[in-house]
C-alpha cells in the first residue's frame, strides 16, 4: 500500500510546507491503534492557524502529515462543522483558518493510545432541533456547515430535513439520485450536522474508507481509522457523495455495516472487528447519467428508499435570481424531460448566474450560461436564450485586443 499521496499542484502565492521524508518500503509495519482522538484534527488545525490567510486542499495537508486523504478530509469537514476552520472551495475542496483555529490547534491529546483498543460504548444519536413549521408558514432555512442556507422542501408531507432525521432514526438508508446542482448534498448536510463525507469517485481505495497504516513523525508506521470506521464508532452519518462512481469492489467493504450485522472487519488491522454505535447511517447521493456512474443491483438494495431530487424553480425565484434565467432553466428542464435536450440549468448554475451577474453583468452572464452547456446541447442553448432575450447570444469570449 503506497503511503505517499500524489503531489498536489500548488499556486506560487501558496507557503510551502515541508513533508517528512518517507522510505521507499517500511522493513516492518508495527502494530499501532489509531491515533488519539482530536489529534489528527489538532495537527490539521495547526497548519491552518501557522499559514493564516492561505489556502490548502486535503491532498497538500495529507501529503504533509503523512496521513491517508480520507482521514485528513474527516478531520477537515470536522473542523469545519465546529467553525475551526473554513470551507472555500469544492473542486478540489480547500481550507483555511478562522478566529477559532489556533484554539483547535492546542487542544492535541497528552495520553498516550492504548494498544488495544476497545469498541466505544454505544452512545445517543445527537438530536438536530425540529423543523415543525411556523403556524401558518414555512419551515425556516437552516444554516449548513459552510455557513450558506438551505431552504426546506416537502417530502412525504414533510420538510425534507426531519423526514430524512426520521429515516435515519428507523435505520433506513436513502439514496439520493437526480442532476448534479440540485442540492443532494446541501440537503444531507442540512439534515445530519455530526455528517462526515466521502467524496467518492474512481480512484477511492478500500483504505480510503476503511483505514490504512501511514508513516508518522518517528518514522514508523501506524494505523489510521478512515472516515467509515469513525462514523461507526462515534454513532454519525456517513455520506457517500457521488457514490456510484466509486467501484463495487471497494463499496462492498461497507455492506456488513449495512445490514443486521452492523460490522465490519477491518483485515488490514490485524482483523479487528469493529461495531457500529447507535446514530451510525449510511446515505448516498447519486447522479444518473454522469460517465462512469454505476448503480449495480448490490448496491440500490441497500438503500430502501430511493428519492428524486431536481431543481426548485421556485426556490430560484425567490433568491431574486434574474426572472428570464429562470424562465430559460425552467424551458430546458421541460425540454430535457421530453428527450429534447440532454441539459438544463440547475439550481447550483443560477446561483452561480447571478453572482457572474453582479459582477460583470448580465449579458456576460447570459452568455457563460450558453458557454457551460454540454458542446452536444450548446446551439439548442444558445437558440432558446436567443429568443428569450430577443438578440443573438453567443457563449462567452474572449474580444480582440484593447
Amino acid at each position: 500500500m503506497s503511503t505517499q499521496p500524489p503531489p498536489a499542484s500548488q499556486p506560487q502565492s501558496q507557503p510551502q510546507i515541508q513533508a517528512p521524508p518517507t522510505p521507499a518500503a517500511p522493513a516492518s509495519l508495527a502494530v499501532s491503534s489509531k491515533a488519539r482522538p482530536g489529534e489528527l484534527r489538532a495537527r490539521v488545525a495547526k497548519i491552518l492557524a501557522d499559514h493564516a490567510g492561505s489556502m490548502f486542499s486535503v491532498t497538500e495537508l495529507a501529503k504533509t502529515l503523512g496521513h491517508s486523504g480520507g482521514a485528513v478530509g474527516n478531520a477537515c469537514d470536522t473542523l469545519v462543522c465546529r467553525g475551526e476552520a473554513a470551507r472555500v472551495g469544492e473542486k478540489p475542496r480547500m481550507y483555511r483558518a478562522t478566529p477559532q483555529t489556533a484554539a483547535a490547534a492546542q487542544a492535541t491529546p497528552t495520553n498516550p493510545p492504548s494498544p488495544t483498543p476497545a469498541v466505544p460504548a454505544p452512545r445517543p444519536t445527537a438530536q438536530p432541533p425540529k423543523v415543525a413549521p411556523p403556524p401558518g408558514g414555512k419551515p425556516q432555512p437552516i444554516t449548513r456547515p459552510n455557513g450558506q442556507q438551505y431552504h426546506p422542501r416537502a417530502l412525504a408531507q414533510l420538510p425534507d430535513v426531519e423526514a430524512l432525521r426520521k429515516l435515519r432514526e428507523a435505520g433506513v438508508a436513502v439514496l439520493l439520485y437526480g442532476p448534479p446542482g440540485t442540492g443532494k448534498t446541501s440537503l444531507i448536510e442540512a439534515a445530519f450536522p455530526d455528517l462526515i463525507t466521502v467524496a467518492g469517485d474512481g480512484d477511492t481505495t478500500v483504505g480510503d474508507l476503511v483505514g490504512e497504516y501511514t508513516q508518522d513523525s518517528s518514522g514508523g508506521y501506524e494505523f489510521i481509522y478512515g472516515p467509515l470506521v469513525t462514523a461507526m464508532q462515534e454513532g454519525r452519518p456517513l455520506l457517500l457523495d457521488d457514490a456510484t462512481l466509486i467501484s463495487p469492489k471497494v463499496l462492498a467493504a461497507l455492506y456488513p455495516a449495512m445490514d443486521g450485522r452492523r460490522q465490519i472487519q477491518v483485515k488490514a488491522h490485524k482483523g479487528e472487528t469493529i461495531s457500529a454505535a447507535d446514530g451510525f447511517y449510511v446515505i448516498a447521493g447519486h447522479n444518473p447519467g454522469v460517465h462512469g456512474a454505476m448503480l449495480t443491483e448490490a448496491l440500490a438494495s441497500r438503500f430502501s428508499v430511493q428519492i428524486q431530487v431536481g431543481s426548485d424553480y421556485d426556490l430560484a425565484a425567490s433568491l431574486k435570481i434574474n426572472r428570464t434565467a429562470v424562465r430559460i432553466a425552467r424551458h430546458l428542464a421541460t425540454g430535457q424531460q421530453a428527450g429534447e435536450v440532454g441539459w438544463a440549468p440547475q439550481l447550483r448554475e443560477l446561483i452561480a448566474f447571478q453572482k457572474i451577474a453582479d459582477v460583470l453583468g448580465t449579458e456576460a452572464a447570459f452568455a457563460n450560461l450558453v458557454g457551460i452547456a454540454p458542446l452536444e446541447d450548446r446551439d439548442v442553448v444558445a437558440e432558446i436564450v436567443t429568443k428569450a432575450l430577443g438578440r443573438p447570444v453567443t457563449a462567452l469570449a474572449l474580444g480582440r485586443q484593447l
